[in-house]
């Protein structure tokens, strides 16, 4: 499966506001995209207490009314929004090495939720979802989900080419790895760093060479 380039662990999500339109109909994949690119940079840049359906609207130039045709509350907005700002940096790399890909993927991860205002939002969404039932699902269906799928297929292929132990479960694997990375960014009593990425990584890898 073909991935995007992923970004150095050192770039950070910079959505930049759509440009205004003139009068007159736009198209609508046109439209959505301005939306999403609105609620990317109002997260980013103020976070969820400062996220507003109508804020996205202004500045995206649109109605509230078009909004709510693609989404049903402000959380499922705001997620739609973080991940089209961050999908690019958290690609899932395939060069073979699958030591090399999780390493390359983690410290992106880590270094976006670590060092940029990403890591804050996510949080923010984590915990929103507890209450918001739409936020929860869109989640659930269009951010954890996907990103487990390609860390899954990521690992079923490194098994297939005999750099893991065939009986490992690659969605254990999954937890172990990012579960770990999650932890400290919700729990933070120990810091979420690069080192501790590659810790992560080195410690799992040795214990499921074949």
């Amino acid at each position: 499966m073909a991935s995007a380039p992923v970004p150095s662990p050192g770039s950070s999500p910079t959505p930049q506001p759509p440009a205004r339109r003139g009068r007159g109909r736009r198209p609508a994949d046109e439209v959505r995209a301005d939306i999403l690119a609105a609620a990317g940079t109002l997260l980013l840049g103020e976070g969820m207490a400062a996220f507003t359906i109508e804020r996205v609207a202004a500045t995206a130039g649109v109605s509230k009314m078009s909004i709510y045709k693609w989404w049903p509350s402000k959380g499922a907005l705001a997620l739609d929004g973080y991940f089209d700002a961050v999908q690019n940096i958290l690609a899932f790399p395939d060069t073979g090495d699958i030591e090399a890909d999780l390493l390359t993927q983690l410290r992106a991860f880590v270094h976006l939720t670590a060092h940029t205002p990403a890591g804050r939002v996510v949080a923010e969404l984590v915990g929103q979802a507890q209450t918001d039932p739409d936020l929860a699902a869109a989640f659930r269906e269009h951010y954890s989900a996907p990103r487990r799928r390609l860390a899954v297929q990521a690992l079923e292929r490194a098994q297939q080419r005999g750099q893991l132990r065939a009986d490992a479960d690659p969605r254990i694997i999954v937890d172990q790895l990012w579960g770990a990375c999650y932890h400290r960014l919700l729990i933070p009593d120990e810091p979420l760093t690069e080192e501790f990425a590659h810790g992560l990584v080195t410690n799992l890898i040795n214990g499921l060479r074949p």
